[in-house]
């Protein structure tokens, strides 16, 4: 996650604020898999999950009901990531909606990625990107440090 001069967070080329609202990519999504039943997409091209996507799908993620677009066997999990200050780099895969609260109760504003996987065929897409506090929750006034009377 970057940050912009302004101190807003930035996550992957998209501006995002704690009063944002949710993108989804359900027209990529279908556009992917649409190219792949017409046959100008391989199997190769649209299974790509990387190992610890395809682990934390394994582990973690939650039955969305719906079968997998590619394989038609299985079904669909989804997992969600959590980007923010004071969080690593690659971001927590949060396990509950009890965890992701907890996140979104922070003072520093977090970023959530929400993806589908196959974890037979390594079908992935991002599904949405949605910032992690409510647009009416209000940031926390940080204190500035007190004076004294010395210079």
């Amino acid at each position: 996650m970057a940050f912009r001069p302004n101190g807003e967070p930035r996550a992957g080329g998209i501006p995002t604020s704690p009063d944002g609202g949710q993108v989804e990519y359900r027209l990529a999504r279908n556009s992917v898999i649409r190219e792949f039943h017409k046959g100008r997409l391989s199997r190769l091209d649209v299974c790509d999950a990387h190992p610890e996507l395809l682990r934390a799908g394994r582990n973690l993620g939650r039955p969305t009901g719906d079968g997998c677009p590619i394989c038609e066997q299985h079904e669909l999990v989804e997992v969600t990531f959590v980007f923010g200050a004071k969080l690593p780099p690659g971001g927590i895969c949060v396990t509950s909606q009890k965890e992701l609260r907890s996140y979104w109760r922070r003072e520093d504003p977090v970023v959530c990625y929400a993806i589908e996987v196959c974890v037979d065929c390594s079908w992935n897409h991002l599904i949405r990107m949605y910032p992690g506090r409510s647009a009416t929750r209000k940031p926390a006034s940080r204190r500035s440090p007190a004076r004294t009377g010395r210079s």
